[in-house]
């Protein structure tokens, strides 16, 4: 990430750093320890990238205070307690400072006269809202994107390009919701009718989601059948995962790409999904779980656990029954080899 402009003093007030070198330095720009170059500030804290640190071309580098420093070097180094999660804050400093250049209302773009948006906001062209919409202070909608009625948008939250919220969606203050997602269609409600055809059932609910929730591009979160599909605050979700309707997502759950929770779930807070999860419907399911990836969960589980495989099972029971599986195809050679032998026996 280049042009940007930091005195490394002021970067290191944002990152809550110690300088250990140049103090006068200025940065220009962002990269990974391998291909920065002079001017860039990188980040060390895996030991197994320990051996760029005589090489890297970088001005500065983010450390952890835990790693020690060569005695020889010219780099400036900014201490702090986790060198990746400051690497990540900082990133998210920058693209703010970025974001936050984006003012005004472009043309075109349509807006009903019935709905109240706040004067620091930007919309970009060719953007759509509807009725009575609500959008607060700070917010950022990007161009192609289409706001449904009664609809309403808390402060100082982004919406990327082509997302699409329906009718009555609330979203809380400080969200990001990334490209193509689609926020409060149809739930998929169908019942089969006396000619073996399937009736559609109205999905007359909404979407609501809390502060500070993350969600990925492609994404689709499903409007309730009469109430709500709730994502509560904190929740992170990756690129093309599917939540169904009447789902409840936990507090400060996070989910990996290619998962899909079904109708009317329940999850609890600070749960971790891994990729290509698959839940069915009505379940309750608590709280810390972890979900390997391809985990296929069909029952309730209590909180406090890592689940794997499908049927979803605890983890020391997988990795028991695993050893078993592994050793499978030699038990059935020896199966067959008894079976020979006792065959022998009967024929004699």
């Amino acid at each position: 990430m280049n042009n940007i402009h930091f005195k490394i003093k002021n970067l290191a007030k944002i990152i809550e750093a110690k300088i250990i070198g140049d103090e006068n330095l200025i940065i220009n720009g962002l990269s990974d320890i391998e291909t920065a170059k002079k001017g860039d500030v990188t980040f060390l804290s895996n030991m197994k990238y320990l051996k760029f640190l005589n090489n890297t071309k970088a001005s500065a580098i983010i450390i952890d205070n835990s790693i020690e420093l060569p005695s020889n070097t010219n780099l400036t180094f900014l201490k702090v307690e986790d060198s990746y999660s400051t690497f990540g804050l900082l990133l998210s400093e920058i693209e703010k400072q970025n974001i936050s250049k984006k003012e005004g209302i472009e043309d075109p773009s349509f807006i009903d006269s019935s709905s109240k948006i706040n004067n620091e906001v930007y919309i970009g062209a060719f953007s759509y809202i509807g009725k009575n919409v609500k959008i607060g202070k700070g917010t950022k909608i990007f161009p192609y994107t289409y706001i449904g009625e009664n609809t309403e948008i808390g402060e100082n939250t982004i919406i990327y390009p082509g997302v699409k919220i329906y009718d009555s969606s609330k979203i809380g203050n400080k969200c990001i919701i990334h490209a193509n997602s689609v926020i409060g269609s149809d739930g998929f409600g169908f019942a089969p009718n006396k000619k073996g055809e399937y009736s559609t059932i109205p999905q007359v609910g909404n979407v609501i989601i809390k502060d500070n929730v993350s969600i990925g591009s492609n994404t689709v979160i499903d409007r309730a059948t009469l109430k709500s599909t709730i994502i509560e605050s904190g929740v992170k979700m990756d690129n093309l995962i599917q939540i169904a309707h009447n789902v409840i997502i936990g507090k400060n759950t996070v989910i990996a790409a290619q998962s899909g929770v079904a109708g009317s779930t329940i999850l609890g807070k600070n749960n971790m999904v891994g990729g290509q999860v698959g839940i069915v419907g009505h379940l309750k399911l608590g709280d810390n779980i972890k979900y390997a990836a391809q985990t296929g969960v069909t029952k309730n589980m209590e909180s406090n656990q890592t689940l794997i495989g499908f049927p979803a099972m605890p983890k020391e029971k997988y990795l028991k029954s695993y050893v078993i599986f592994k050793k499978l195809p030699s038990i059935e050679e020896k199966i067959k080899i008894l079976e020979e032998k006792l065959y022998n026996l009967q024929s004699k």
